[in-house]
Formats: C-alpha cells, structure tokens, sequence
C-alpha cells in the first residue's frame, strides 16, 4: 500500500468563508493589529498573544507536534499508549509491530504540541484507518485457492485543534478529542489495523504525518 494512495483522504474538510492567508504574521505583529480594538485584544489575550510576546524562530514550522496519546479508563494501572513523535525509532517500530488495543472500550485520542511563532487557527489532526483483508476465489480445483488482498478504509477522524498564539511560557499544549469505542467481535480482532496521522492546516501546510499500527484484542 503506497503512502500517497491516501493524499485524497486526508485532505482536510473546507471552512466555509475561509481564504488563504498569504503572509504569515508573528504572534507580535498580530498583537500590534487593531491595537485600539478592545474586544479583539481580549479575545487576542485569551490566545496569549500580547505585545512583546516572544516569537521563537519564524524560519520554522509555526507548529511541533510532540506527542499523541490514546488514553482509557480501562487502561491497566501505570500502563500509557503515548507515541513521542520525536522518537524516530519508536515511530518505525509502531509502524511495523502494532499495537494492542482491548476491544469495545472507550477511549481518547490526545495530542500535545508546541506553537513556535504566529498564530494558527483550522489546524486539524486527521487520523485514516485501513485494514488489509484476505479474501479467497475458490476455482474448479480443490488444490487451488487464488487469494486477493482487499484494503479498505475502515474508519477517518477528523478533529479541530482549534486556535492558538505562541504560549506565553513558551509550553506546549494539549487537546483532547471526542471520546471513542474501539471495535468488539471476532471478525474486529482478526488481523490488524495500518493508521496514516496527520496535522494539516486549512492552508494545506502539514505538520506532522506518520504512520502506526494496532490489532484489537480481548485485553490491553
């Protein structure tokens, strides 16, 4: 399965009104814009952008994305599901081992990253769940099986982050998507799950992308 089969899917939904920004302004800049609008400068303050706040260097991405986590009440005391996407070699282990996930379950998808300078606002995380099957074509011959490998799309979450400035601490932050139910059943434990992660702007600029794996079992 090629990477870039999936560049339709995860394209991310269209903000009705929205048009390109063009230039990208610093944090500073934006908080200098309509400085004598009252309104807008609490809303701007609410975001952390304030005058003289530190912008970091504009050279890089405006965002980092650190981690993301899958997190459940169900989850065995002291056990976390949290991917450091820093950690190239854990990213390509994931990728190729999945991991186990207990069937039926309620859980939620966490991200945690870092806005290094401007703002950003119609950031999306999107998450395309694949599953590889095998179907079998039985012919005239009882000693012959033809297979074919069937994959399919079993699952697209797509999920706001929302709109920040540059922290004023310079920490990162965390947001918490909806909660969901992992799949329950034979059929939904046999074989295993290809994911493909994005953060995307609604500029097209992405952020992160990476690819993991799991299989869904009766126990973490």
């Amino acid at each position: 399965m090629s990477s870039n089969d999936d560049q339709d899917d995860l394209q991310p939904s269209a903000t009705p009104g929205y048009k390109p920004t063009g230039t990208t302004k610093t944090a500073d800049e934006y908080a200098k814009l309509d400085a004598e609008d009252e309104s807008l400068a609490r809303w701007k303050a609410s975001l952390g952008i304030t005058p003289g706040v530190s912008t970091g260097d504009t050279s890089g991405p405006r965002v980092t994305v650190l981690t993301l986590e899958l997190d459940s009440s169900t989850l065995p005391p002291g056990k976390k599901l949290v991917f450091d996407l820093k950690n190239t070699a854990m990213i390509a282990e994931i990728k190729k081992n999945p991991i186990t996930i207990k069937e039926g379950v309620e859980y939620n998808v966490r991200i945690t990253f870092k806005v290094n300078h401007s703002i950003i606002s119609g950031v999306r995380y999107i998450q395309l769940v694949k599953r590889a099957g095998i179907k079998g074509i039985n012919t005239f011959s009882l000693w012959f099986r033809s297979l074919i490998l069937i994959i399919s799309i079993v699952d697209k979450l797509e999920q706001m982050l929302g709109s920040y400035g540059p922290h004023p601490q310079g920490e990162p932050y965390t947001k918490n998507f909806d909660v969901e139910e992992s799949p329950s059943g034979l059929v939904a434990r046999s074989g295993s799950y290809h994911v493909r992660s994005r953060v995307v702007d609604d500029d097209g600029e992405v952020y992160a992308d990476w690819e993991w794996s799991f299989k869904l079992a009766k126990e973490w």
